[in-house]
């Protein structure tokens, strides 16, 4: 009996606590956020016209059918796909955890599920399963996986949520397509794929009650699996880990608790050809500081071609992150908002034992005051060059650096405070 009990107790989740299951999260900071799917092909365009909106959502927006929208599994063959070459510019970016769609809003499956054919395998000349493919390369490496699943919106079942220009509202069975469809599915990924780190749900499930059917599900199949705020929001219903923001949405102040910004590079999730409005690789820097700075994580996403490719404005800009991470990587990972949540010049992170300025504005006189500090200073230095430690002196609770007449980086310049 005390055998059975033990073994319930870990499987619906209870034997490991929250803590527990957070703690690489709360260290990450960095992902990347993987939108791939049927709707790579169209890439925004449809019948040689542009589809207004996010690439990922071209058969909603433009109402296409889903006997039409089906056709593109016949040209889905990403021959060019290489999970280790993902896996690697993950790495190089310095982003500790990947999550992939591998179920997004049409329906299209990109992997290989024993509950429907309408998947990569089954369905297109690729006959290959990317998921599977990841799931490999992440285990040689320190990247951890997570998958991306639509519980709610499906445009090709129909019974799921969303497509009413093929299927009537009123002829749904919302309960069954969720019942017999999404939990087989998800507990089919827990375990065909395991480990998985992360299910990423989106939209949020009907009712309460159902978001935490689906929460016991990912419990009982793997208690380590962290799930994400939108299954169930507002997230403190205690259902989810943590909270997730809207779309690039970065709030205004601190958060308490655990929190990530999913965002974009451009405007679109999915690829669209047209589109490239890139943000900077000093912009995306600032952002990722400015989310560690009040507490959260940063997913940011690509968007691969049709062909398997993440596109090079995408790898170009993640390789420039890394770049910077691998010298200031130590004020990001591990963090805990600093002593201010933005500053003329900067932001700050801390841990136990520093805190971090990271200093976007370099002050053109060299000296960079800092009031209202409350903390005893041992020590500063540059963090890219620790023997390099500018003068300091403390005074009535403002600390004053003089530092050197250029910045050594102009996006962000990190100065480590030994406390």
């Amino acid at each position: 009996m005390k055998s059975f009990f033990c073994w319930r107790l870990i499987h619906m989740g209870e034997g490991i606590n929250k803590d527990e299951r957070m703690s690489w999260w709360r260290n990450a900071k960095f992902g990347m956020f993987v939108h791939w799917g049927l709707y790579s092909i169209p890439a925004g365009v449809w019948n040689g016209d542009r589809v207004p909106g996010i690439g990922e959502w071209i058969m909603h927006r433009g109402e296409i059918p889903v006997a039409e929208y089906e056709k593109l599994t016949d040209r889905f063959n990403p021959v060019e796909f290489d999970a280790e070459e993902w896996v690697n510019l993950a790495e190089d970016a310095g982003m500790k955890y990947i999550v992939i769609t591998a179920k997004h809003h049409d329906g299209f499956c990109l992997y290989q599920s024993d509950h429907t054919d309408y998947n990569i395998v089954d369905a297109t000349p690729f006959d290959r399963d990317p998921m599977a493919e990841l799931a490999d390369a992440c285990s040689e490496s320190e990247v951890r996986l997570g998958f991306y699943y639509s519980q709610t919106l499906d445009w090709h079942h129909p019974d799921g949520a969303g497509n009413d220009w093929d299927y009537d509202a009123e002829d749904k069975n919302f309960s069954e397509y969720f019942d017999g469809y999404v939990k087989p599915q998800v507990r089919e990924l827990l375990n065909k794929y395991d480990p998985v780190s992360l299910m990423w749900f989106d939209i949020g499930t009907p009712s309460p009650e159902q978001a935490r059917e689906l929460r016991d599900v990912v419990r009982r199949e793997n208690p380590e699996t962290i799930i994400n705020g939108r299954i169930d929001p507002p997230w403190d219903s205690g259902i989810c880990d943590y909270e997730s923001m809207g779309d690039n949405e970065i709030p205004d102040e601190k958060v308490e608790g655990d929190w990530e910004t999913p965002a974009t590079m451009n405007d679109t999730w999915g690829y669209k050809s047209y589109d490239q409005n890139w943000k900077s690789s000093g912009e995306l820097i600032h952002k990722l500081v400015e989310i560690a700075s009040k507490g959260g994580n940063y997913l940011l996403n690509v968007g691969p071609t049709k062909e398997g490719q993440i596109p090079q404005p995408s790898v170009r800009r993640l390789k420039e992150m890394g770049e910077w991470l691998e010298k200031y990587g130590e004020g990001v990972y591990g963090t805990e908002p600093g002593l201010f949540v933005k500053r003329w010049f900067g932001r700050s992170t801390r841990d136990d034992n520093r805190i971090y300025l990271h200093v976007q504005a370099w002050p053109s006189d060299g000296k960079l005051e800092v009031e209202n500090l409350d903390e005893d200073i041992e020590n500063a230095y540059l963090l890219n060059d620790p023997k390099n430690s500018p003068d300091f002196d403390v005074k009535k609770s403002e600390l004053v650096l003089d530092l050197p007449e250029t910045a050594p980086d102009p996006r962000d310049t990190v100065i480590a405070l030994e406390i």
